[in-house]
């Protein structure tokens, strides 16, 4: 696995790494492993706490240089980038703030007499990461395993080098003792050998449904705990008493925020008959609207896609789609210019059998569908292989809340686009994975909840 920063606007290679060899991958887990059996993962949570307090200000510190090396490795625009970053800074002070309070022991209930839960570490942890978001994707593991006390190895995108080099040392200037939290740069065979050692006890992956079902098929077959979380295909609603204006301005910046590579990103537009013409109306035109260009430039609102390779992905399924049926709105083909840029594009008459139609663009590439009324809007939301978010928007919440709850996906948001807060859950359903991160439950996805009883007799 070649591991390389590539910068998408200009398409030039700026650095190559070698991946680590199998001794050092062996000392790093050795490391680890006894870091995790060291008072320092088994003793007080308080030490572990002040390292997220002291990441929290050093994230905020290294904001801009963080911004634009993911701008530089993955095209992400420098606002976006920096937004990232800000929301990184605030899941690490919000676990120094709350995971003593979600760790407590819980008191239960019970005939043989005192009895109550003890939450404690399980072991290494490895997580395998994605590009789109190099260091969010990290800190959603890495934040709540240092409460607890587990130690991470984390396995990143081979596009992001320099990102996954910057996470590291930012940790180990947090305070993070050596294990703590371990870059590795191994081949796809290796991470399926670590799985199988001993003292990795449970496995994090985001990513593609083929990567997650390798990596749970291994972990399954370790008997290990794995949490993933995989693809989207989220839905956009727009009822017919939403106010138009907002719902528009929200599924161009829901389908071209990160240049669409966003595993929630609003991909399905689903709009009722009484408001489509005005809705696709403008929201083609803020599609054609957007301003694309270098992702340092401020005023950028569509990067470059990420790599040659997600950029001719995208070329050959929307020829597909268009081949088989689908429309084109606007859009529907690359820039013409330097860089991994792909138009903002609107398709509409996707049948069933087009295979667009279950498929999930990763990429600024937005699919239209008109329904009647709300019993066809949850008919057609359902009808995915994928359930991680969506947003609802209307004029009626309560009537709002009723179809989010007959919506099969892990998370429904109304009125805005589905989006990522530190006290919020994360996580999906179907082929879009299982587990969830963040909030009190996804600090608890690795933990060994203990039992203890006293009996009364």
């Amino acid at each position: 696995m070649a591991y390389r920063s590539l910068n998408p606007f200009t398409e030039q290679t700026t650095a190559t790494y070698a991946e680590h060899t199998d001794d050092e991958v062996e000392a790093a887990l050795a490391k680890a492993d006894d870091l995790f059996r060291s008072d320092w993962s088994q003793g007080d949570i308080a030490p572990r706490l002040a390292v997220l307090g002291s990441l929290s200000g050093l994230l905020t510190d290294h904001k801009d240089a963080l911004a634009r090396t993911m701008a530089e490795e993955m095209g992400k625009p420098l606002a976006q980038g920096q937004g990232e970053i800000e929301l990184c800074a605030g899941i690490a002070a919000y676990y120094a703030e709350n995971a003593a309070s979600f760790l407590q022991p819980r008191v239960l209930d019970s005939e043989l007499g005192e009895a109550w839960t003890e939450f404690h570490p399980v072991g290494v942890l490895l997580a395998v990461e994605p590009w789109n978001f190099p260091i969010y994707q990290l800190i959603r593991v890495v934040a709540p395993a240092i409460a607890v006390g587990n130690p991470v190895m984390f396995k990143h995108a081979s596009i992001v080098p320099r990102c996954a080099e910057m996470f590291e040392d930012l940790c180990r200037q947090a305070g993070a003792p050596g294990g703590c939290v371990t870059n590795l740069r191994v081949s796809s065979d290796k991470v399926a050998e670590l799985i199988g050692d001993d003292r990795i006890q449970g496995v994090a992956l985001t990513g593609s449904e083929g990567a997650g079902s390798k990596v749970a098929s291994r972990a399954s077959e370790m008997l290990k705990k794995s949490t993933l979380e995989l693809g989207g295909s989220d839905v956009f609603v727009v009822l017919d008493d939403a106010d138009i204006e907002t719902a528009v301005a929200a599924g161009v910046e829901g389908r071209l925020a990160n240049a669409g590579q966003v595993c929630t990103g609003s991909k399905r537009f689903i709009v009722q008959e009484a408001v489509a013409e005005a809705f696709i109306n403008g929201f083609v035109d803020g599609m054609k609207g957007a301003a694309i260009g270098d992702p340092l430039d401020e005023d950028t609102v569509l990067g470059p896609l990420s790599s040659q390779e997600a950029l001719e992905t995208l070329v050959a399924q929307v020829d597909e789609a268009v081949r088989k049926g689908a429309r084109v709105l606007t859009g529907g083909k690359r820039c013409d210019r330097t860089g991994f840029f792909y138009e903002p594009t609107v398709l509409t008459d996707i049948s069933r059998d087009n295979p667009a139609y279950y498929r999930e663009f990763f990429g600024p590439v937005a699919q239209v569908f008109v329904v009647a009324d709300d019993d066809e809007v949850v008919t057609q939301a359902n009808d995915s292989h994928f359930g991680l978010g969506g947003s609802i928007f209307s004029g009626d919440t309560d009537r709002a809340r009723k179809l989010a709850s007959r919506i099969q996906t892990g998370m429904v948001f109304i009125n805005t686009t589905t989006t990522s807060m530190p006290e919020l859950p994360f996580g999906g359903i179907k082929r879009s994975g299982f587990g969830r991160e963040l909030g009190d439950v996804g600090i608890k996805e690795f933990v060994n909840r203990k039992l203890v009883v006293i009996s009364s007799a």
